[in-house]
């Protein structure tokens, strides 16, 4: 469902007269096997909005960059410094961060989910975050290993990204990548979309444009 009052990629409202465009969502993958389902997760998305991607130097090991839609640009820490030359050029993560209405990091590893709930941003897509508007949207989907998932340091920074607003896409439990069985599982891409898609539509007829 499209917002009420459509906003453009300035910020600046629309008039409800004017077409309503598609909501804008940033996906992004960390270096997780879950990754293997990034190409389908853009899929499920491009259906209904308009998707960008961004993907860590590790998740690509996993990412069938071939299964991208064709209409998905996927970004890499590669593109956050080849795309500025000299002042006054945009600066790559703190344009995604203006044109995304949401982002999604699915999967998001154990190692991911450390550094955004430290505030380190020593990549493409941490340094997204660490620039994030929070008065928009954000959620994560995790994907680790059981005891990684149980372990305590799991848990603190889990709260410490529920604190800044981020919201939380519970693993699965399944047969692991690595043999094991148990939680950690990242959720289906069907999963993940569904439930961005709901709550953006909620918002739409609560009739709130700014989502």
């Amino acid at each position: 469902m499209a917002c009420s009052e459509p906003v453009s990629a300035e910020g600046e409202t629309m008039s409800v007269d004017a077409v309503p465009r598609k909501p804008r969502i940033l996906l992004a993958a960390s270096g997780s096997v879950a990754a293997i389902k990034f190409a389908n997760l853009c899929h499920c998305f491009s259906e209904w909005a308009e998707v960008r991607a961004v993907a860590t130097s590790s998740s690509l090991h996993f990412i069938d960059r071939k299964s991208i839609p064709k209409d998905v640009i996927l970004y890499t820490d590669e593109d956050e410094w080849s795309s500025w030359k000299k002042l006054g050029d945009g600066v790559l993560h703190i344009e995604l961060r203006r044109w995304a209405d949401i982002m999604v990091i699915a999967p998001l590893s154990a190692n991911t989910l450390a550094k955004i709930a430290l505030g380190l941003c020593d990549n493409l897509l941490t340094c997204i975050v660490r620039a994030w508007d929070y008065s928009k949207p954000m959620f994560v989907a995790p994907a680790m290993n059981t005891f990684m998932w149980n372990n305590p340091f799991t848990e603190r920074h889990l709260i410490s990204i529920e604190d800044l607003g981020v919201s939380l896409i519970p693993p699965v439990t399944k047969r692991l990548a690595c043999g094991d069985y148990g939680n950690g599982a990242m959720a289906e891409p069907s999963t993940i979309y569904s439930t961005v898609r709901l709550f953006f539509e909620s918002k739409a007829q609560q009739g709130n444009g700014d989502i």
